[in-house]
């Protein structure tokens, strides 16, 4: 508005550059509440007017129409305004519905978990989500800790609600079973009856004991990524595979435990293949395994967030799919 009256008070009378004044309140009812708006609108009138003057436009109709066309702007600016603040309210709502139900869905994992310490991050491709078709969670237990990270197939609400049929069923069973295969088991039969052979979720069930040790139930998943204290990589894989959750209604059979040696001074990564399968501009898939070395730091977390900001550097921007990761190790 500012630059349109110094325009046309430069150039002089009988330009009438009036009707551009009504950017003012336009641009307002953008970015700004319907008062602001209201009293910009306000301030181009008696601009306008004062320019209308300047030019002697009031003589003929052409002073009347644009005061009319700031005035008519200024209130579908107002209106804008409304509109925009009843939506920003209504997406806050939306939002806080969303951290609740990732704190119920996703809970944050103890950071001292029985005998390890643990550090999570998830990313969702879903833009300004916050939780997706990943899930993880880990739970203290007599035996051990139990820990369970899976990828359900599909993105969206069908995704979540599976993703919620997997962790009830599985934090219920950490708790009440004695070993592992009849965790399995269980998760297994509460996911066969809500998805009945339509859907599936690949999964890797672990408990990781005391005296030294993981044992794992691998439903399809990617391998787990174990790093020495020497350095060392390994990907340890199921002597048999197994079909995802979800299709035991096929009549498939159940994946046999494996064991993996774990102590300390290891470290276990449990992550989905939104990170294995994240690939650069050239296409080039990340190469967890060289990256190992960024886990380096005493913090867990800290170690995570380095991966985590690796991760992002190589797809150079978003990801195309949901990617968790969760790292265990032991107590100092």
């Amino acid at each position: 508005m500012a630059v349109v009256a110094a325009v046309d008070l430069s150039v002089g009378p009988g330009v009438g550059l009036l009707p551009l004044v009504s950017l003012g309140p336009a641009f307002g009812g953008l970015v700004g509440g319907w008062r602001r708006t209201a009293l910009i609108g306000l301030i181009a009138l008696l601009l306008c007017y004062g320019l209308g003057v300047y030019n002697d436009l009031f003589e003929n109709r052409r002073g009347y129409t644009a005061l009319a066309s700031v005035a008519g702007v200024t209130v579908a600016g107002v209106v804008a305004a409304l509109m925009r603040q009843r939506r920003e309210a209504e997406l806050a709502s939306f939002r806080s519905i969303a951290e609740v139900a990732q704190r119920v869905l996703l809970r944050p994992v103890p950071r001292g978990a029985g005998h390890l310490r643990a550090a999570v991050s998830y990313m969702s491709a879903v833009a300004e989500a916050r939780i997706g078709g990943d899930l993880y969670e880990v739970v203290p237990a007599p035996g051990g800790v139990r820990v369970i990270i899976g990828d359900v197939q599909g993105k969206g609400l069908d995704a979540v609600e599976t993703a919620a049929v997997v962790l009830g069923a599985f934090r219920e069973a950490a708790h009440d079973e004695d070993g592992l295969p009849a965790v399995g088991a269980r998760v297994e039969r509460a996911v066969d009856r809500a998805l009945q052979g339509e859907k599936f979720v690949t999964a890797l069930i672990g408990e990781i004991s005391p005296d030294g040790g993981a044992t794992f139930l691998n439903y399809g998943h990617t391998a787990p990524m174990v790093v020495r204290h020497g350095g060392q990589v390994e990907f340890p894989e199921p002597p048999q595979f197994a079909l995802p959750l979800g299709l035991g209604i096929h009549g498939t059979e159940s994946p046999r435990p494996f064991r993996v040696g774990f102590g300390p001074g290891d470290q276990l990564l449990l992550h989905t293949d939104g990170v294995t399968e994240a690939r650069d501009a050239e296409g080039r898939f990340y190469p967890l395994g060289r990256r190992a070395h960024l886990l380096k730091d005493p913090d867990p977390e800290t170690a995570l967030d380095a991966l985590r900001e690796d991760l992002l550097q190589h797809t150079e921007g978003p990801l195309h799919d949901d990617a968790a990761l969760l790292l265990l190790r032991y107590r100092d």
